[in-house]
């Protein structure tokens, strides 16, 4: 047996690549779109891609099981659990197999069985996997998407909060409570491979660790340690983050079926800056820039993004899927900017120009202000400058700068009529990342006198104390 590990640190999101090597046979478990990487490893290691298999329909990306049963005529196991509202569509012309609790599949001499894990979704599934072929009789470990977790369990709130399904949240968490003593049945040395570390919003409490064990899980993990449902449904739904905007695009996007990538444009270079006018009245224009640079010196009305570990993120926060996106890029970066857009189905990317060029041949720039705790400090305390706090919820609980406003920063847009006006205004956040791309969104939408806090809150705890907690 083969198994190899893969990660997308943009997305905190786990597949892995599951191969038998006496028949040549492979299964990619919870693919991500970029499916490159899988056949790159399959044919390394003398693997034909013959299945894809799916956990649950995902939230937080695009899955690309669709794209290798397109590509290599390989067959999908997909969730057949959950009501009307959670079954997967549109499997015309694609092998398929809907799955239930208990239903097992083989992949050459690999045996996977079907254990219904409902909780983070109705739908939820997890697979067990034994090495028939090496004369195993017992099970090796099991893939649990966004059941379990390393150190924490999927959050079962986001069918409430970002699709919208009033009073799911409670259900939710009381068929996790029931799915997680049935995980606490399961043989303590069975290997745990989650979809997710580090960093994902679907859950609120993630390890960076890549795999566990189920022993261990029972042990440390806090959400195992819960005999009584009303304690864990209040626990487990307290304090998770705000799920991104497009998350509730995904859920659409994968239960239908995305695009596949040969039906994708790619987007058209331009070398004029005299274009950027067009493509702020029909769309939004991403600068991709760190945001030091963007704050030196940026053309008006674009957003700075920073093409870095958070950019899908906030992208799929702040970007329009029904409206073109423009691109202002550094020299060799359009194919990886491209590929972490795709990932959550931001594929009406339109055209892209060097900033460099664009820079060069502006006629007008802005710029914003970075300054540190104590050189502000005066001027907070005497209201002469209103705070903008765009932390998530849970921080701004823990504490905020005394008079501040709080704003998450992926609902800014929405929500510029309850940022002052005719004062500036202080943008801030934990060290000042989040802080820099709501100014840009501030300057974009006409707000101008605007000052990013560098160190955030962060700092200014640590310099000024004035914390209220």
């Amino acid at each position: 047996m083969l198994l190899r590990y893969f990660y997308d640190e943009k997305l905190a999101h786990a597949s892995y690549l599951v191969g038998c090597q006496k028949t040549g046979e492979s299964v990619v478990i919870d693919a991500s779109r970029d499916i490159e990487q899988y056949i790159e490893a399959a044919k390394k290691e003398g693997l034909k891609l013959t299945a894809a298999a799916e956990t649950h329909i995902h939230a937080d990306f695009v899955a690309g099981s669709r794209e290798i049963a397109d590509r290599f005529n390989a067959k999908m196991y997909v969730s057949d659990e959950g009501d009307e509202n959670w079954k997967y569509q549109n499997f015309d012309n694609i092998d398929h197999q809907l799955l239930k609790d208990g239903d097992k599949f083989k992949v050459g001499n690999l045996i996977l069985e079907v254990m219904h894990t409902p909780g983070h979704t109705p739908e939820s599934i997890s697979f067990i996997l034994t090495d028939n072929g090496g004369g195993a009789d017992r099970p090796m470990g099991i893939f649990t998407g966004d059941f379990v977790f390393v150190g924490d369990v999927g959050r079962p709130d986001l069918l409430e909060k970002a699709a919208g399904y009033k009073g799911t949240a409670d259900a939710g968490a009381k068929e996790m409570f029931v799915s997680l003593d049935r995980f606490k049945l399961l043989p303590d040395y069975l290997q745990v491979w989650p979809a997710h570390g580090a960093g994902s919003a679907c859950g609120k409490a993630l390890g960076a660790i890549p795999s566990s064990t189920v022993g261990y899980e029972k042990m440390f993990n806090w959400a195992l340690q819960f005999n009584d449902e009303a304690a864990f449904v209040k626990a487990l739904l307290d304090g998770q983050p705000e799920p991104p905007k497009y998350f509730a695009v995904m859920k659409c996007v994968n239960k239908v079926g995305p695009a596949l990538f040969k039906d994708l444009k790619m987007p058209v270079e331009a070398t004029d800056s005299s274009v950027l006018h067009e493509w702020l009245e029909s769309g939004m224009v991403i600068d991709t820039r760190v945001a030091s640079e963007f704050a030196k010196g940026h053309l008006p009305g674009t957003i700075n993004i920073p093409f870095n570990k958070s950019f899908t993120n906030w992208a799929g926060w702040l970007a329009n899927y029904e409206a073109p996106l423009y691109l202002l890029i550094e020299e060799e970066r359009l194919s990886d900017i491209l590929r972490a857009l795709r990932s959550i189905g931001i594929d009406n990317t339109v055209g892209y120009i060097d900033v460099k060029v664009a820079l060069s041949q502006a006629t007008e720039l802005e710029s914003y202000e970075n300054i540190e705790p104590v050189a502000i400090k005066e001027a907070v305390e005497k209201d002469e400058i209103k705070v903008l706090d765009v932390r998530n919820r849970a921080e701004w609980d823990e504490g905020h700068i005394p008079g501040a406003i709080h704003v998450m920063l992926g609902t800014l847009p929405d929500r510029l009529g309850e940022v002052p006006q005719g004062q500036p205004i202080l943008v801030q956040c934990a060290a000042g990342g989040r802080s820099a791309i709501a100014a840009s969104v501030l300057q974009a939408k006409g707000i101008k006198n605007v000052i990013n806090l560098l160190g955030g809150y962060s700092l200014w705890k640590k310099e000024v104390l004035e914390a209220v907690n």
